[in-house]
């Protein structure tokens, strides 16, 4: 801590360190993830107080699937369902696209459940 005043308003408080922290994770409104890999953790706990240090990084909300899983709120559940769909939306629209190619096998047969097409072949 390289802040004074913070300092001197944090030992009012009796912040006291928390030991083995890997990571924390601050959701944004905007469905993105301020991400601390190992930081410093201070707290008050009777004060709702914490302080972290370190290098935050700002991340998209995929780049910590699935390891952020467990941490999810509602919120942020519902920004993940959002990329889901936006994700499920762009995979079918370059889809469409290859099913032009698709037309061209006229010759491999379809699928169909209960029968094989190894005696067909013979």
């Amino acid at each position: 801590m390289d802040d004074k005043k913070l300092q001197t308003a944090l030992k009012k408080l009796n912040v006291q360190p928390i030991q083995a922290i890997e990571e924390v994770n601050m959701f944004k409104s905007d469905g993105n993830v301020i991400h601390f890999a190992a930081p410093k953790v201070h707290a008050a706990v009777p004060s709702n107080t914490f302080a972290i240090y370190g290098n935050g990084e700002d991340k998209e909300l995929t780049e910590l699937v699935p390891g952020i899983l467990n941490q999810l709120g509602p919120d942020s559940l519902a920004s993940l369902r959002k990329l889901a769909e936006s994700y499920q939306s762009m995979q079918k629209a370059e889809g469409g696209e290859d099913k032009k190619d698709d037309e061209d096998d006229d010759d491999i047969p379809d699928l169909v459940e209960g029968e094989n097409f190894e005696d067909k072949v013979e």
